[in-house]
């Protein structure tokens, strides 16, 4: 009873250093990705349509990036017992080149993307082995209560990063502040990840390189059979197929929403924040609410729910006329993007064949990082290029920018239409009372 107590304490122990990192990495997409540095890096460092085209091919570059890498060091990390040492490789990129940003002002165009996209390799590069981290701390039973947790614990760092950020923009004010904000969130993310390296324990044993290899052609082997092999779980392949399109929705709304409202609404940074904060507390709610939907009832009902929900807000986002209506939009949509990530994040960790969660999470990374080099490179292009056919026609270069986003808009409708069409004919593992159904 006694080492049941102390197995009880350490599991407990390792899930919480696993909802504090998430809780550090939520800051950075909440004040980088979202509210601060997409507006700053569109607005300031480079303006007018172009710097949605830009930032798009950003977020392309750094995903095209990451879906190339991602397989071959999913398989590595898992012969090697290694997802910890690469997390914390990725994460200090991550932090490191946040950081840098603060060096990034107006016209620094090639630094702005270069730093960005650096910090985005890392950022989502670590994605893949803490996910992967996911089916070591919990079981098939309680994934999607755990993932949930994760992802609301996480949205609440996100929340605390952001009234932070926005006490010090709001009271001081000025494009240095705006700069300061990004090195601060790089060493909040730093301090959320320290019980990570110190509580949580990888299980996962590492195998003896053979005489004559290295881990890269390992790596290579491995992931060659993975690709053969994952033909047997047609459901994986099915519910991948899936993810990637209607991912592409959920990534073009985030990666893009600070430039709609400051496009649509003449938002400034003060009231983009505010806009963040709140799509990250009622993601907190979100990510809570459909992780219960998922453990409790079925994680496809959860992810179709969730699905269904964004499909509105994208309709209303076309047609909405004012900043009132936009905020409650934007709410309504943070519950329920973080249902689709958490949820699909979950998805995977029950179609993975047991010790290989890592090569099927590279292999999810690679659907989510393509889906994000299409999505977001479609939206950019879209919105610049209708932005200028509408100037060609007389319109007015404000008006035509705010035509050229709600044409763009339409397409985030698109994909996760077809996405949720496709996920119609997966089947996913149903578990109740410890007994699969």
């Amino acid at each position: 009873m006694v080492v049941d107590k102390i197995l009880t304490k350490q599991a407990k122990k390792e899930r919480w250093a696993w909802y504090l990192y998430d809780f550090g990495n939520s800051a950075y997409a909440g004040v980088v990705l979202l509210a601060v540095y997409s507006a700053y890096f569109k607005g300031q460092v480079v303006g007018g349509a172009r710097g949605s085209w830009l930032w798009g091919l950003s977020i392309g570059i750094a995903m095209l990036t990451v879906a190339l890498i991602s397989p071959i060091l999913g398989t590595i990390a898992d012969f090697s017992g290694s997802k910890k040492k690469l997390l914390f490789i990725f994460t200090s990129l991550n932090i490191v080149f946040t950081a840098l940003l603060f060096f990034v002002e107006a016209g620094d165009v090639f630094i702005g993307m270069l730093f960005f996209i650096l910090a985005e390799i890392g950022y989502r590069s670590g994605q893949v082995f803490y996910n992967s981290l996911l089916p070591e701390i919990s079981t098939q039973e309680d994934m999607d209560k755990v993932s949930g947790n994760g992802w609301a614990i996480g949205s609440a760092g996100g929340v605390i990063c952001l009234l932070i950020v926005l006490a010090l923009i709001t009271t001081i004010g000025g494009t240095l502040i705006v700069r300061f904000s990004l090195v601060f969130t790089a060493i909040f993310y730093a301090i959320s990840t320290i019980p990570m390296w110190i509580w949580l324990k990888e299980k996962a044993k590492g195998e003896v390189l053979p005489a004559g290899e290295n881990y890269l052609g390992i790596g290579y082997k491995r992931l060659r059979e993975t690709v053969k092999s994952v033909r047997q779980y047609k459901e994986f392949l099915k519910f991948i197929l899936a993810f990637l399109v209607y991912n592409d929705g959920v990534l073009m709304m985030l990666n893009f929403a600070a430039i709609i409202g400051a496009v649509l609404f003449g938002m400034d940074q003060t009231q983009l924040i505010i806009m963040m904060l709140i799509v990250q507390v009622t993601s907190v709610a979100g990510a809570y609410i459909f992780g219960l939907i998922a453990d409790r009832s079925y994680s496809k009902n959860a992810l179709i729910f969730s699905l269904g929900l964004m499909l509105v807000c994208v309709v209303l986002l076309i047609v909405v006329q004012n900043l009132t209506q936009f905020y409650i939009l934007a709410g309504v949509a943070g519950f329920a993007l973080t249902g689709v990530q958490s949820v699909s994040r979950s998805v995977v960790g029950q179609l993975a064949p047991s010790g290989r969660s890592g090569e099927f999470y590279g292999l999810f990374a690679v659907a989510g990082r393509t889906s994000s080099f299409i999505g977001p490179t479609i939206y950019g292009y879209l919105a610049a290029w209708a932005a200028g056919w509408y100037v060609s026609q007389g319109q007015a270069t404000l008006l035509a920018e705010q035509n050229g986003q709600r044409l763009a808009v339409v397409s985030i409708g698109v994909f996760l239409v077809v996405g949720l069409v496709l996920l119609l004919r997966v089947k996913i593992p149903r578990y109740n009372k410890n007994k699969e159904i």
